[in-house]
C-alpha cells in the first residue's frame, strides 16, 4: 500500500513522504490521520500545498531582507553611565537593543539578537540580528557617555 504522510511519525517518515507500507500499518496511519492513501489527486493536491508552502516561505525571506536593508543603514545611540577608564556601569542587553528599535518602529523579538560579547565599553559596536534561517544583518550600536 502506496501512502502519503500528511505529518511527521517518528520512525516511519516525514510530512509529504510517499512511502509503501504494509496494508494494516497503512489503515492505522489512515485512520489516524497521519496518512492519505497515495492517488493522483492526493499526489496533485501534495504538489499544490509544497507549491504554496515555498511561496509563502520566499515572501518571508524576501520582507526579510527587505528589513535588513534598512536596519543595516540604522545605527543606535545608547547613553550610558560610565566610570573610570570609559568603563560602562552595567552592560547594553538585547531587551535594551529591542526596545530602541521599536521606539524606532521596528518590531524584532529579543531573542533573534544575538550579542557575541558584552556592551560594557564606550565605543561603536557590531550587533548580529537573525532575521530569518538564511537572513541576518548586523545592526551598528554605540555607546556614548
Amino acid at each position: 500500500m502506496k501512502i502519503i504522510f500528511i505529518k511527521d511519525v517518528k520512525g516511519q517518515g516525514k510530512k509529504d513522504d510517499i512511502k509503501e507500507v504494509k496494508e494494516g500499518f497503512g489503515e492505522y496511519l489512515i485512520k489516524s490521520r497521519n496518512a492519505v492513501l497515495y492517488t493522483n489527486k492526493s499526489l496533485e493536491i501534495l504538489n499544490k500545498q509544497k507549491e504554496v508552502r515555498k511561496e509563502e516561505a520566499d515572501k518571508i525571506k524576501e520582507e526579510a531582507l527587505e528589513l535588513k536593508n534598512k536596519l543595516e543603514k540604522l545605527s543606535l545611540k545608547f547613553k550610558v553611565k560610565t566610570g573610570r577608564d570609559g568603563k560602562v556601569f552595567g552592560n547594553v542587553s538585547s531587551k535594551q537593543i529591542c526596545e530602541e528599535l521599536k521606539s524606532v518602529g521596528y518590531e524584532i523579538d529579543k531573542k533573534k539578537i544575538a550579542i557575541d560579547y558584552p556592551l560594557n565599553m564606550i565605543g561603536k559596536f557590531i550587533v548580529k540580528v537573525i532575521l530569518h534561517k538564511e537572513v541576518t544583518c548586523e545592526l551598528k550600536v554605540e555607546l556614548i557617555s
